[in-house]
Formats: C-alpha cells, sequence, structure tokens
C-alpha cells in the first residue's frame, strides 16, 4: 500500500513538473497550477471567498497555491493505491484541467497539461509493472512451485538428489537468494521512484525560473523615470500624522499596502506591450501608449483605498501618494455618448470592473495611475498602469494592469463581482478602526491613548467617538484634514480603570452622517457596525 501510494505521488510530480517546464517553455500562463487555481478562484462559492479573505487577508493566493499542491500529492496517493485505475484517474483529471487551460486561452494551451499528464501515467504505469513483476517472483520462490531436477517429494518434505531436506519446498540456500532478489527488485524499483519524484521537482523548478525569466518586468521598473508632477505633494502631510504609538502611519509603505484581487500568479506586463484603448460608447475611439503619456500633465494625489471585503475594523484598506493622469480628461478625448452611465474597466488578465462614468468625471481626483509613494507601482499593484477612484470600493474601480476603458451602461455589461453577486455600484461606506490598543490587551492602570483610523472617501471625516463599555460616547482628537479622499487619524485620551473594558469607535463623515451601528456582512455591499476591542485593566 505504501509503496503504491509512493508510485502515485511520484507520477503526481512528474505530471506538475512536466508540464511546468513545457509552459515555462510555451507560455507561463498555461500552467495548469495556474490555470487550475485561476478556475477554482473564479468559480468558488462565495461564501468560500470571503472567508478566506477574512481568514488569510493578503496570503490568500499563497494558501490556496499551498492548498492545491496537498490536494494534487493526496490524490496522486490515491491513484497509485487504485492501480492501473489510478492512470484513468489521472487522465480524469487531466481532461478537466485541460479543458479550462482551453476555454482561457485557446487549444495550444492544453499542451503542457497532456504531455504532463501522459507522463505521469507513463511513470505510474511503469512503477505498478515493476512492482507486480517483484510480486510474482516473490511468489513463486514461497513455494508452491515444483523443484527443479531429480528432487524427490516425500510427504511435506523435499528430498534433493544431494540429500539437502528442505522444507515448504525451497532450500535455505536459494531462499536466501531469492530474498536478495526480490530486495533489489524493490530497491531497484523505489529508486526508479525516487529519480522520477527528483526529475519532477527539478522539472517544475526549472519551469517556473524559466517562466520568471522570461516574464518579469522588476528590472525594467526598475528603470523606469517617472514624470515630476505639477504640484509634487510631501511626503507627509503637515499634523496628518499624530505619531501615537501603535497607530496606523498617514500613508501606507507600499510594501504593507493591502493586495486583494483574483490574479494567483501575479500579471507582468512590460511597457513595451501596454496600452490603452478608450471605445464603446464615445464619439472616437481612442488608445494611448506609454510614450503617449510623457506628452499629458501628470498630478499627484493623496488617495484612501478599501476592499470591500474589508471587515469592521478591519485592515484591508490603505492610503497613499498617487501619481497618475486624470481620469476626466482622458475619457473626454474619447467624447461620451448621451446616455452611457458606466465605464467597464478590464485588466490584462480579462478582470472587469464596472464604474459609474459619473464618478469618473464629476471632478474628483480619479487617476489612472502610474506611480506610487513616489515610485512605479509595484508590479504587484498593477504596474505599469491601474485605476484609482477616490470614494468607491475597489471592485468596481481600482483595476490594476488596466487594458481598457469601455464607456457602455449598466443595464448592457455586467463586470465580474457583480455577476456574483455584489452591488454594481460600490460607495464606500464610512469606516474606523481602533490600532491601539490589541483586541485582548493586558494594560496597567492609568491614562493611556486609545487611537486608530477613520475613512469616509470623498466625503471626509469630520469627527470621531469612543465608548467605553456602555458608557457615554466621547470626542477623540483629529489630526489634521488633508483631503476628503484619505482617512484621519484620531487619538482618545483613556484613564483606564481596572476590570475588563469593550472599547467602540465611530465617525461622522462630512455631511454630517454618523457611521451607522448596523451590523452587515461585506456582501453584496461592504462591512458596516462599530468597531470594539475587549481589553483588560490590571
Amino acid at each position: 500500500m505504501i509503496a503504491r501510494a509512493a508510485a502515485g505521488v511520484a507520477a503526481g510530480v512528474v505530471t506538475l513538473g512536466t508540464a511546468e517546464l513545457l509552459a515555462g517553455v510555451l507560455n507561463p500562463a498555461v500552467s495548469p497550477v495556474r490555470v487550475l487555481g485561476d478556475a477554482v478562484i473564479d468559480h468558488a462559492p462565495q461564501g468560500l471567498r470571503e472567508w478566506a479573505i477574512e481568514t488569510f487577508g493578503t496570503a490568500d493566493k499563497g494558501v490556496l497555491v499551498v492548498a492545491m499542491l496537498v490536494v494534487a500529492v493526496l490524490v496522486s496517493a490515491l491513484a497509485g493505491v487504485l492501480g492501473r485505475a489510478g492512470a484513468v484517474l489521472l487522465a480524469m483529471l487531466g481532461v478537466v484541467v485541460a479543458g479550462f487551460a482551453v476555454a482561457a486561452a485557446g487549444a495550444f494551451a492544453a499542451v503542457p497539461t497532456v504531455a504532463g499528464v501522459a507522463a505521469g501515467i507513463w511513470v505510474l504505469l511503469r512503477a505498478i509493472d515493476g512492482s507486480r513483476a517483484d510480486g510474482v517472483a516473490g511468489e513463486s520462490r514461497r513455494g508452491g512451485v515444483e523443484p527443479a531436477g531429480d528432487a524427490e517429494a516425500v510427504g511435506g518434505r523435499v528430498r534433493e538428489p544431494a540429500g539437502r531436506a528442505v522444507t515448504g519446498g525451497v532450500s535455505g540456500g536459494r531462499l536466501s537468494e531469492d530474498r536478495e532478489a526480490a530486495g533489489a527488485d524493490r530497491r531497484w524499483v523505489l529508486r526508479g521512484l525516487a529519480l522520477a519524484t527528483g526529475a519532477g521537482i527539478a522539472a517544475g523548478l526549472a519551469g517556473r525560473a524559466l517562466a520568471a525569466l522570461r516574464t518579469d518586468v522588476s528590472g525594467e521598473r526598475a528603470g523606469v523615470t517617472l514624470p515630476p508632477p505639477r504640484e509634487p505633494l510631501p511626503d507627509t502631510p503637515f499634523g496628518a500624522d499624530l505619531r501615537t504609538p501603535g497607530i496606523t502611519p498617514y500613508l501606507t509603505p507600499n510594501a504593507d499596502f493591502y493586495r486583494i484581487d483574483t490574479a494567483l500568479t501575479v500579471p507582468q506586463v512590460s511597457i513595451e506591450d501596454w496600452s490603452l484603448r478608450i471605445h464603446g460608447m464615445v464619439q472616437r475611439e481612442i488608445t494611448l501608449r506609454w510614450a503617449d503619456l510623457a506628452a499629458r500633465p501628470a498630478i499627484e494625489r493623496l488617495t484612501t483605498l478599501t476592499c470591500v471585503s474589508n471587515p469592521v475594523g478591519g485592515d484591508l484598506v490603505g492610503s497613499a501618494r498617487w501619481l497618475g493622469y486624470r481620469l476626466d480628461a482622458l475619457l473626454a478625448e474619447a467624447g461620451p455618448l448621451p446616455g452611457a452611465d458606466m465605464v467597464l474597466s478590464r485588466s490584462v488578465d480579462g478582470w472587469t470592473a464596472g464604474s459609474p462614468l459619473a464618478a469618473l468625471t464629476d471632478g474628483r481626483d480619479a487617476l489612472l495611475a502610474i506611480g506610487m509613494n513616489g515610485e512605479p507601482l509595484p508590479v504587484a499593484h498593477g504596474y505599469p498602469a491601474r485605476l484609482v477612484v477616490p470614494g468607491l470600493y475597489g471592485y468596481v474601480s481600482a483595476t490594476k494592469w488596466v487594458t481598457e476603458l469601455e464607456v457602455t451602461r449598466f443595464d448592457r455589461a455586467t463586470a465580474y463581482w457583480t455577476k456574483l453577486g455584489w452591488a454594481a455600484e460600490g460607495p464606500i461606506k464610512t469606516g474606523t478602526r481602533i490600532d491601539t490598543p490589541a483586541a485582548s490587551a493586558r494594560l496597567k492602570p492609568g491614562r493611556m491613548s486609545v487611537a486608530g483610523v477613520a475613512w469616509a472617501q470623498h466625503r471626509g471625516i469630520v469627527a470621531v467617538e469612543v465608548q467605553v463599555d456602555d458608557g457615554p460616547w466621547e470626542q477623540a482628537r483629529l489630526a489634521a484634514d488633508v483631503s476628503v479622499d484619505t482617512w484621519r487619524q484620531w487619538v482618545y485620551e483613556w484613564n483606564a480603570t481596572p476590570g475588563p473594558h469593550t472599547l467602540r469607535a465611530r465617525s461622522t463623515d462630512g455631511t454630517g452622517e454618523v457611521q451607522t451601528a448596523e451590523v452587515a456582512a461585506a456582501v453584496p455591499d461592504g462591512a458596516s457596525g462599530y468597531p470594539a476591542v475587549f481589553v483588560r485593566v490590571g
């Protein structure tokens, strides 16, 4: 059983390794791991998606890959135990993955998967045949086969011509030889499986390395010089950062900025290949290349982005200094036609977002962004260009690796997440987060800071209040009001008394509306409710 399971695992490793190597040579986008991962992301139940994001946050893609590899090992082991029926199982799985590949990129996309499965089945069948031959040989050596030569059987014993008495039909010397031969056969099979597994792992690593070498644009990005903005902004505006220990900085470092998207593998787009097509319900279709942007005035703006999957008090929100070009100016050149009310933006990997046309043309600082916090966009955050739209959740606006803007109508086009039940328009709800003290913290009695951030993009924050247990709501002190499109830090000085306490916070936006206490899940248009932190003092 264990030997067969090992044979199945070896076959699975060879399958993946061969497929990854061929994908690295032919087209990294048709790697079976990537194809299957994209299929899982696209077809997973909504509840499972939200659970994964809430549980693993920005590590959800890595967890998915690890889970897929674990399942692949288990299925391969099962295929080995099933023997020849396991080869049929591998073939069926190959057909499924190849089908996803063909649907995504055409018939040629199935080549790595088909070749990998063929190699894996060959290894599995060879291992099964080797084990079977070993078993048959061993069976013939354990008795039940007539002794050769002139040996004479007497009762349960065999008398050979030389007078050697044997019990069970095999002489002691011959039994030893047979055991050695059987052991040699098993070692040969195990060595073959070890070599196959090692070769599969090496092929897979080589394929991944080759794919990275062919597609990686990090070197190109490092050589990109951003255009100077018309009105450069300071790294941190005066008074925007309270510098309270434990509080989130006003600007989120690029390395810490949250990443939530559907791309299992980060798209690698060169500025030489990038273009932005604006089409649909427009007077004139236009296409912009990277070189065309150089003749346009770049602006720099501070904007906080929020993911619709952010739970109450969650960390899927970040603020950055974005450099780019006004979307209202770009759309004006194309000339949207009367009746258009939506812009369907499309990523290089096919992902789509539907933004209200009004939100891109009403004068707010909606950008085609190419820079983030003073450097070119990180590859994981959309290099070379993405959309940044204040006031809208990312699922309807923040398209990374953007290549198309289609001017259309909400009743004619449906974006990726709206097809899955999310609201068509996604205005950001007023939110607050308590950064310090941490949940379940044990604190010393006395005066301490309760602090965090609050946001209501494109409406602004005018007040934050803190409640201790069921007491009255008390005003917190706010950092400088830099922009209605960014969050504001806040701090409340609390005289902590011994015992357990629950701290809550709420905000008031620039229209005078107080953050709702109504608890709602992220689906379909963002979570709501008051953030709460339980602490113990003393």
